[in-house]
């Protein structure tokens, strides 16, 4: 599959610098504000002015473009002793609309969120592996049903969609019990250029797990470190970098690909990481005991396999991002490793708590290990993921923007 022109939600390539013309100074003024807002909820004016340094004036003639827009929203007054009372601006979640599509290796999710990112509707579809055809004619039909549930404004308000898909997907066939064959197409099929032939909205592309790991830089709880490791647990494993605020996807798109990470073994043979801590081997220790591993790729609420099977799961899958975390730390000084999947709350709890209790025990002279945390996303990360790529290209500015933090 052809993957050249790939959108990280924050390059870190800043199209509206300091000394261009005033079109483009309002515009990139306009991202600036909008980002604040997202960052940091709703803010008045006097705020807005404080943390970006633009003037009372310059500022009121922002919000009131973006309100006439219909991207931000005027909350209730706050009245305090003195002067008049001060108004917040948020948000208006009918700005804007975005599709999110995730190719897994077991299913298919599309959904549309609103300005907030909020999912206002959703389709899924469950494969035995994804294919390009199959692919297309899913995605082309459920945009046609997320689309007609919105009335015609809110239609016209579509910014884009964005594809959420592993890379290199031919590389898979074997670990996916098929063919070689069944996964060709992949090498030569360019998915983005075959739907927008219908569509006339943008659409973009990333990795899967950076694109998830976006969703947490876009979406998430902004209470979190500037740099961060993301892991993110699907059939298998894969990674994102945050560095300074910024999702680093390297010059092909795929950096922090931490899958095929060496581990070492107690024989002192290596396994990859993505062979110890995937969906994938639990899914495998699921048929070799006779169950059925349909239960792991229905929902995340309720798995109904054996207790047993999940506890040796997550014994193995927290002592390889241990590993991992190990590795991964002698190359960058990150202060945090954000564990996200396809997994129940609880699940993804107990895999935090024991890399966090293991963590403790490393002696690693020279450098300081990272403190785990849960994602703030949840499984949807990689589909909202797909929907932060328009939403960051039309609305979001580089978060090094010139915002006092």
């Amino acid at each position: 599959m052809k993957t050249a022109d790939l959108t990280s939600t924050y390059s870190g390539n800043n199209h509206y610098a300091r000394g261009s013309n005033q079109t483009k100074v309002r515009a990139y003024n306009e991202r600036l504000v909008l980002t604040l807002i997202r960052q940091n909820g709703p803010m008045a004016k006097a705020e807005i002015a404080r943390a970006t340094g633009l003037s009372a004036q310059t500022v009121s003639v922002i919000t009131r473009a973006l309100e006439a827009d219909k991207l931000l929203q005027k909350e209730t007054p706050i009245r305090g002793k003195i002067g008049q009372p001060s108004v917040p601006m948020s948000l208006n979640k009918e700005g804007a609309f975005f599709l999110g599509l995730k190719v897994g290796r077991r299913s298919l999710d599309l959904v549309i969120t609103d300005f907030t990112g909020a999912i206002r509707a959703r389709i899924n579809k469950r494969h035995s592996y994804p294919s390009p055809a199959a692919v297309i004619k899913f995605t082309h039909m459920a945009i046609e049903r997320l689309l007609n549930t919105l009335n015609n404004e809110e239609r016209d308000r579509v910014a884009g969609l964005g594809i959420a898909i592993p890379f290199r997907l031919w590389e898979w066939a074997k670990a996916l019990g098929l063919d070689p064959k069944d996964m060709e197409d992949w090498k030569t099929e360019d998915i983005t250029e075959k739907i927008s032939q219908k569509w006339d909205f943008p659409i973009y592309l990333q990795n899967d797990a950076s694109a998830a790991c976006g969703a947490e830089l876009v979406f998430g709880a902004q209470d979190r470190p500037r740099d961060f490791l993301y892991f993110f647990i699907g059939f298998f494993i894969g990674g994102g970098l945050v560095l300074d605020d910024s999702l680093y996807t390297g010059k092909t798109g795929n950096a922090a690909a931490m899958g095929p990470l060496p581990i070492r073994k107690s024989n002192g043979t290596t396994i990859s990481l993505m062979d110890l801590a995937s969906l994938v081997r639990l899914e495998q220790a699921v048929i070799e005991a006779g169950g059925t591993a349909e239960t792991i790729w229905e929902n995340t609420q309720n798995w109904a396999i054996d207790p047993a099977l999940v506890d040796t799961w997550i014994t193995a899958t927290v002592s390889a991002l241990v590993e991992g975390i190990i590795a991964a730390s002698c190359i960058i000084d990150f202060e945090c490793v954000m564990v996200e999947g396809w997994l129940p709350e609880d699940i993804r709890a107990r895999i935090v708590a024991g890399v966090n209790a293991k963590l403790k025990g490393v002696i690693a002279p020279g450098i300081d290990l990272p403190v785990a945390r849960a994602g703030t996303i949840g499984s949807d990360a990689r589909a909202l993921g797909g929907a932060s790529l328009p939403l960051s290209d039309r609305f979001l500015i580089d978060r090094h923007g010139f915002v006092n933090r």
